[in-house]
Formats: C-alpha cells, sequence, structure tokens
C-alpha cells in the first residue's frame, strides 16, 4: 500500500476530480433517461460518497438532494455488513424512506461501491423522480393514501446487479409494478449507466494517484468542510431563537434553533403527531432541510460534503410529522420538507436580515397530469414542479418565476416538450399579477399556467402548501399571494384546489396553476417612485394600485 501524500495542491485537483466526476455522472444520466422529469426538469442529484458512506462530493441537481445520498449509502452498508455480501460490479437501489430512501417511493437510489486495491475505497450514487413506481394511483402519488404500501413498490436497501450482471427477476418486478415499465425500466438503466460511469472514472483516479493519496483527499477535503462551518457558525448571532407558525390545513409547527460557537442545534420535538395523510416526513428529511439552511447561513458558494455538516445536532421525535414510523404515508413529503425548511428560514431571518430574504412561495407545486395519450394510446403521466416567486431582500426586489428553494437548479419542462409527449396543451404561461408582495423592495411574481386536456378520462393530482397562508413579509413589507390550482371543467364552475387527488378530467377542460408572488421587504410608502411607475410602465403593476399602496399618482 502507498503511502499517502498532504500536498494540498495534489489533494486539490483529486477534490476537483471528485466533482467533475459527480458532474460527468450528472450528465449521463439526464442524457439517457426516459421521463421528462429527469431530462427536462432534472428533478435528479448525483454524488461521490467515501468508504464509510459520507459524502465526499455533490454533483448538480436539487438542493434537497444534497444530503439522502450519503444516508442511503450508510443503510446499504449497515445491512451488506458480512462478507462477500459487496462486490466489485454490484449495484443497490432503495427508495424506502423507512429503508434509507429517505424521501418518497418515487425516488430511487442507486448506488454502486468503488472498489481498489481489494477494498471499497468509495461509492457512487445517484437519485432521480420515477414518473410510476404503482400503487394506489397512476403516478403514484395520492393525497388519499393512508398506508405507505397504497404509495408503490417498496425497494428496501437491495441488490439489483450482481458483479456486473442484472438480477432479472428482482429487474421483473420492478418494471411489472409500474404502469409505464418501459419508461420506468429506461430511467433505472440510466441511473445504473450514471454510478458505473463514477466507478470508471474514480478507478482511474486511485489508479493515477494512489489509493492511500485519494483515500486522504477525501478525508482532507471533509475536514476542510468541518472547518469552514465552524468558522462561519462562531460569526451567526448566538443564542436560542422561537417560531410557532399556523399551517394551511391548521396544524401548528413549532421550531427552536439555539446557536453556539461549535453547534447549530435544531429542537423539532414539539410538533404534531405524524398524520394518517401523506404528509409526513422521515428524520433523514427533516436533516437535509436542516442542512439546507445551514448551508445557506455558513457556506453557500462552495461545494458541500460530510465534514460541511458536522455541528448540526437534530432533535425529533419518533412518530410525529417530522419523524413518521412505518407504515405511515409520505408521498408530499417534499411539503413538509419545505415547511421545516421555510419555518427555520422565518425563524432566523428577523436575526439575519443580511444574510436571509423575505418568505418566498415555499410550495413545489407539484402537479400530476395523467391519461391515456390520444395519439398513441399509451399512459401519460407528468410531473411538473412549479415555478414562482421569490422574496424581496435588503439588496433589492425578489426574484420572479424561479423554482422554491428545495427545488433549484432544475427547469421547467417546455411545452413543446410536454405537447409531443402527453395528452395535454400549454395555452398559457405568464407572471401572477394578483396584488401582494408590495414593500420597499417587492417580492418577485409568481406564475399562471394552464394546461388544456386533450383527451377524456384522464386525472389531476396536486398538492400545494402556502395557499391560506402566503409568503411572510419583513419590517413592514406585506405578504405575498397564495399558492393554487384552479380546476376550469369545458362544463360547470370553476374549483379551485391546494390539494386534490385523482381528480377525473375529460377533453378540453383547463387546468390553472396559479403560483404565489413573494413577499416584501420595508414599507411600501418607502418604495423609489420611478420603481414604481417602472413597475406600471412594464405592466407588472396598475396605476390604481401604485396609488393605492405606494402613494404613487401614473
Amino acid at each position: 500500500m502507498s503511502t499517502p501524500t498532504n500536498d494540498p495542491i495534489t489533494l486539490e485537483i483529486i477534490q476537483n476530480s471528485l466533482q467533475a466526476t459527480a458532474d460527468e455522472m450528472f450528465a449521463a444520466m439526464r442524457k439517457t433517461a426516459m421521463s421528462s422529469i429527469i431530462y427536462e426538469v432534472l428533478d435528479m442529484g448525483t454524488g461521490i460518497m467515501d468508504a464509510k458512506g459520507m459524502l465526499a462530493s455533490s454533483g448538480a441537481g436539487i438542493p434537497a438532494f444534497i444530503g439522502v445520498l450519503d444516508k442511503a449509502v450508510q443503510v446499504i452498508i449497515a445491512k451488506f455488513d458480512k462478507p462477500g455480501d459487496i462486490e466489485p460490479g454490484d449495484v443497490f437501489a432503495t427508495n424506502d424512506p423507512y429503508y434509507g430512501g429517505v424521501t418518497h417511493l418515487n425516488d430511487i437510489v442507486v448506488a454502486m461501491p468503488i472498489f481498489a486495491d481489494g477494498r471499497i475505497i468509495a461509492w457512487t450514487a445517484n437519485i432521480a423522480h420515477n414518473s410510476d413506481v404503482g400503487g394506489m394511483a397512476p403516478g403514484s402519488l395520492s393525497g388519499e393514501a393512508t398506508e405507505i404500501f397504497q404509495e408503490g413498490l417498496r425497494l428496501p436497501a437491495i441488490k439489483i446487479i450482481a458483479n456486473g450482471e442484472p438480477i432479472k427477476p428482482v429487474m421483473d418486478i420492478i418494471k411489472v409494478n409500474s404502469r409505464m415499465p418501459d419508461v420506468l425500466e429506461g430511467d433505472v438503466w440510466a441511473a445504473i449507466a450514471s454510478v458505473r460511469v463514477g466507478d470508471k472514472r474514480l478507478r482511474e483516479i486511485a489508479a493515477k494517484y494512489g489509493t492511500a493519496t485519494f483515500e486522504r483527499a477525501m478525508e482532507s477535503f471533509m475536514d476542510f468542510g468541518e472547518k469552514v462551518s465552524r468558522a462561519a457558525l462562531a460569526d451567526l448571532p448566538q443564542g436560542t431563537f422561537e417560531l410557532s407558525e399556523e399551517q394551511d390545513d391548521g396544524r401548528t409547527f413549532n421550531v427552536k434553533i439555539t446557536i453556539g460557537p461549535d453547534e447549530f442545534t435544531v429542537d423539532l420535538r414539539d410538533n404534531p403527531d405524524q398524520s394518517a395523510n401523506p404528509v409526513n416526513t422521515s428524520r433523514d428529511g427533516v436533516m437535509v432541510a436542516a442542512q439546507m439552511i445551514f448551508k445557506s447561513l455558513t457556506d453557500p458558494y462552495s461545494p458541500a460534503n460530510g465534514g460541511s455538516f458536522r455541528p448540526i445536532n437534530l432533535l425529533t421525535r419518533e412518530g410525529s410529522v417530522f419523524h413518521a414510523k412505518e407504515p405511515a404515508p409520505i408521498g408530499f413529503y417534499y411539503e413538509i420538507e419545505l415547511r421545516v425548511y421555510d419555518i427555520m428560514w422565518r425563524c432566523l431571518a428577523a436575526h439575519m436580515p443580511d444574510r436571509l430574504a423575505a418568505g418566498h412561495f415555499a410550495s413545489v407545486c407539484g402537479t400530476f397530469i395523467g391519461g391515456i395519450h390520444p395519439d398513441t394510446g399509451r399512459q401519460y403521466t407528468i410531473i411538473e414542479p412549479q415555478l414562482g416567486g421569490w422574496g424581496a431582500s435588503r439588496q433589492g426586489d425578489g426574484n420572479s418565476a424561479v423554482f422554491c428553494g428545495f427545488h433549484g437548479e432544475t427547469y421547467n419542462c417546455p411545452a413543446e416538450i410536454n405537447e409531443a409527449r402527453n395528452g395535454l396543451y400549454v395555452d398559457q404561461l405568464r407572471l401572477n399579477m394578483e396584488p401582494g408582495g408590495e414593500g420597499k423592495f417587492t417580492g418577485g411574481r409568481g406564475i399562471v399556467m394552464d394546461y388544456r386536456v386533450r383527451a377524456d378520462n384522464g386525472f389531476l393530482t396536486a398538492g400545494y402548501t402556502r395557499s391560506k397562508f402566503p409568503a411572510w413579509g419583513v419590517e413592514g413589507g406585506h405578504d405575498g399571494s397564495p399558492n393554487y390550482v384552479e380546476f376550469r371543467p369545458k362544463e360547470g364552475e370553476p374549483e379551485r384546489f391546494a390539494f386534490v387527488s385523482g381528480l377525473a378530467t375529460h377533453r378540453d377542460d383547463v387546468i390553472r396553476v396559479v403560483t404565489g408572488n413573494g413577499a416584501g421587504l420595508g414599507d411600501p410608502k418607502e418604495r423609489d417612485p420611478d420603481k414604481v411607475r417602472s413597475d406600471v410602465k412594464n405592466g407588472l403593476l396598475s396605476a390604481e394600485r401604485a396609488l393605492e399602496v405606494y402613494g404613487v399618482k401614473v
């Protein structure tokens, strides 16, 4: 075994090679996937773990996936702990939040051990949302689920490829449980291709620099990540901060954050019991939310690794909405994680105004539309996270029409792709001009998008939060506007929903998505009159509203 080097230049080159490898894995998966939710929206993430399953380097992708892969790999390592359980060429998968999956059953994690010098030196892994993994409803999500068994096929950290060869019965089980088996199979193979690309690259790096130096580089960069986080933590306001916030469904969520020189403690124990409906999350999922807010406060611009998050101490209560017990349904976990992320943000915003903006629309606004394609006769299901408005900050107005903090670094599916692949038309996409978000600095605008269904016997499922209580303003800024989906049937009256499951749709019905405006910051009367006039000129504000809210006559 070679002696590891401590040469900082060599270690930095290896670390940048890990980042390049994670990015190449991302590109390989994107280019080979079959679902638009993966290859267009990029609802996915890639990463590299060390031999113990600690995050060494994260690739591109959804911020909320940043801390999923290491937790999944650690469960795989713990389960396959006997000699011979893990061999070169093996590939593993999990999607179950009670067995390392972290999120929900649609999100399949695929992981591969990397061998050199006869031992595991690292893992490559990825995660992506799959269009249909079975369950009681097309698309595998339903607000009517009362247990996880209804949400799809559960993969409890299993081996899917042994010594480089697919385990055919396992692959058959995965396919036969989906309403879109060819699409699911294609997406799983895209994930396998991705981890294999990573396997090849990491073995090349280890051969070039030596296995011991390769391992030393990962260890040193994690230690550096911890050092940077602790230095930044010491510069944050010290003390204990608390917040209670009523939710759209009537529950009250509570958070207590204690910031000390060496530890960032998030206490979520005082919260409601888990729900009978799929609006729960796993403890690992809540940890991801804590990691996102911690990273944004301490070191937002450098790559994340396991060392970055060592100062976090998370306290939860098993059986609560933020630490669900099996077999609680968990399909809409992302809205609950967003609530954790947002209440932590709101709790600290008043104490860190230069670091944290006013509230944003803070919902994935996941919209599921499906049915039988009128041209092909095949089942289709689209999964669309939606764009919305971000809150104002001391630096200026909030951004319009971008994804929420949970789902950043993704894209909306182009109308042309939606219309070609799925049984609908996109009639409009425009900014939301509803009142809300006014201030010295204004919140960004949400969107209004109309999907027009092309065939009978379709369905709509959606789950939006911040519908009753919109984005929160600060320092006198106005709250934003609500998120909701409006069903506009060809015949009949429109209906407005925050949550809806399996609503029947017919030809020429319109599904209108309305996402919220971000919140404002500061007294609207202090806004620069020239900016108000510019907003009116650009169609972002009516003359009447300018006079009413800003006191500016145009």
